[in-house]
């Protein structure tokens, strides 16, 4: 069931998502493989770096003060997995900064 959803999720991506995996796919960020709408037991990562364990998600406003999202990120912890999350208009607006924040995250991990 996770596999067919992320497959629908890539395929149906936000403006967003596919402007942060611009900067993510083909190794564009300092070498780092990263994969998209990636299932991790019955969850679906936006992006994931499996050699780091980092997720990045990137999130609208129905995210904000999400119980869903802070027990998610609590089981993806428990697993080993670090998580960063962006608003998507951080995204948007500064996705430059937002690359160099996903690359310090990778870099302390």
């Amino acid at each position: 069931m996770p596999n067919t959803r992320a497959r629908e999720l890539r395929v149906n991506s936000t403006d967003t998502e596919r402007r942060l995996w611009s900067l993510l796919r083909d190794r564009r960020l300092d070498g780092h493989k990263f994969c998209r709408q990636v299932p991790i037991d019955s969850y679906i990562a936006d992006f994931a770096c499996f050699e780091h364990m980092l997720i990045v998600e990137a999130d609208g406003g129905q995210h904000a003060d999400n119980q869903y999202d802070q027990r998610r990120t609590s089981w993806l912890q428990c697993q080993g997995w670090r998580v960063v999350r962006f608003w998507n208009s951080e995204i948007l607006r500064t996705p430059q900064d937002v690359a160099a924040s996903i690359l310090r995250s990778l870099e302390e991990g």
